[in-house]
């Protein structure tokens, strides 16, 4: 069937985080900050839910074979990631595997390797259970970010560093890492006993000319002493039904993980979020392609606006992910003035890009996944904005 992407979905009052009016302060604010899309689920998701809705009995819910089969056959045909069904443990989030990942196999007053300026949650996991982020800042390099590999050599023979959490592709600069990028990295943790956690939540929203690669595909010993956290969520804007998978080949690291779920109650799921991930993996694949081709015309219409009107912002052009990473420091806007800068005058919010660590002062980050419509008239304000600046300059 054919997706109308341009339809606008009202999203106030429907206690939605993105459009909160906590965050809004006014109506007339639109919000392209935090990373949900604004578009209506595939058909078959919300038959899924609709069903469950109707059922009108909402008890206990066990995870059926076909759902494992679904997380499968899913990254099989996408990423040739061959998944073994006993590798797949549950969690109600990635943020929260996160966090109990890092409890698991780090000890308070351990280091934990980040590639900022990175996701923002990745602090508080690493700070809330008595742990140092250590920072392996990405280089900008012609309009575009790399590792520096061999500042994470140096960080990773620091016996107290344990693990490296990687975000893959990478949140906020829209990175989708090549195979030479991870091999070397790959390299590094091995020869360093450092755990790699690789976040690859956005794995499905790839643009044309590149591939997401998942870390445990690049060889056999990275499966070994890796874990993989992925989702439905991004894929099939489902964040709000609150699941996904960790993917561990390594028995052991397999049952400390498991273990530590159980020990909270992370492992329990529910029958909503289970049967639109299964509905998604089996029959979303037509609305990703179609969504992947309109965000990114999005994309290029973004592109296209800030070259030709708004010259004194530059983009990181993502390769992945539906989000933008935008440098505003030619109009020298410090990194919370910013922010206020884009609420009050622009009427819009970003994303506060030092909130993402070192190295994001003075940009902010961008969710294009919304109507053009939408779009459009977020960059217009934008840009009447930042005229403003300019003619009192």
């Amino acid at each position: 069937m054919k997706y109308n992407f341009d339809e606008y979905v009202e999203r106030r009052n429907m206690h939605s985080a993105k459009w909160s009016p906590e965050i809004l302060e006014d109506n007339d604010v639109l919000p392209l900050w935090l990373a949900d899309m604004d578009f209506r689920c595939p058909q078959p998701v919300i038959d899924s839910v609709v069903r469950m809705a109707a059922h009108g009995v909402y008890g206990y819910s066990t995870r059926p074979e076909a759902y494992y089969s679904a997380i499968i056959n899913w990254n099989r045909k996408r990423h040739g990631w061959h998944i073994e069904r006993d590798w797949i443990l549950f969690s109600p989030g990635v943020v929260p595997a996160l966090s109990l990942l890092v409890q698991t196999f780090c000890a308070p007053g351990d280091k934990v390797i980040i590639q900022n300026p990175v996701y923002y949650p990745f602090y508080d996991i690493i700070r809330n259970n008595g742990c140092h982020p250590v920072m392996n800042p990405l280089r900008p390099e012609q309009g575009k970010y790399r590792m520096d590999l061999g500042s994470l050599e140096e960080l990773a023979k620091d016996p107290k560093a344990k693990l490296l959490m990687l975000c893959s592709p990478h949140n906020p600069v829209g990175r989708v890492w090549t195979q030479d990028e991870l091999s070397e990295l790959g390299k590094i943790a091995l020869g360093n006993n450092l755990l790699v956690v690789s976040d690859e939540i956005h794995s499905d929203l790839v643009f044309k000319g590149h591939k997401h690669i998942p870390f445990q595909t690049v060889s056999e010993d990275f499966a070994q002493h890796s874990i993989a956290c992925t989702a439905p969520s991004k894929t099939f804007n489902i964040p709000g039904l609150r699941v996904s998978s960790i993917i561990i080949p390594n028995e052991g690291l397999r049952q400390q993980t498991a273990q530590a779920f159980e020990r909270v109650g992370a492992h329990v799921s529910n029958g909503f979020g289970i049967g639109a991930a299964t509905a998604g993996y089996e029959e979303g694949e037509e609305w990703l392609e179609q969504l992947l081709s309109y965000l990114e015309d999005n994309l290029d219409f973004l592109g296209t606006f800030i070259e030709k009107k708004m010259p004194e912002i530059s983009l990181t052009r993502p390769e992945g992910t539906y989000l933008a990473w935008l440098d505003f420091r030619a109009i020298e806007q410090e990194g919370r003035k910013l922010d206020e800068f884009l609420r009050k005058e622009a009427k819009v919010v970003l994303d506060k890009g030092h909130v993402f660590g070192e190295g994001g002062e003075g940009f902010a980050r961008l969710n294009f996944a919304c109507p053009r419509t939408t779009l459009a008239e977020a960059l217009k304000r934008i840009q009447q904005a930042v005229k403003g600046i300019s003619l009192q300059t």
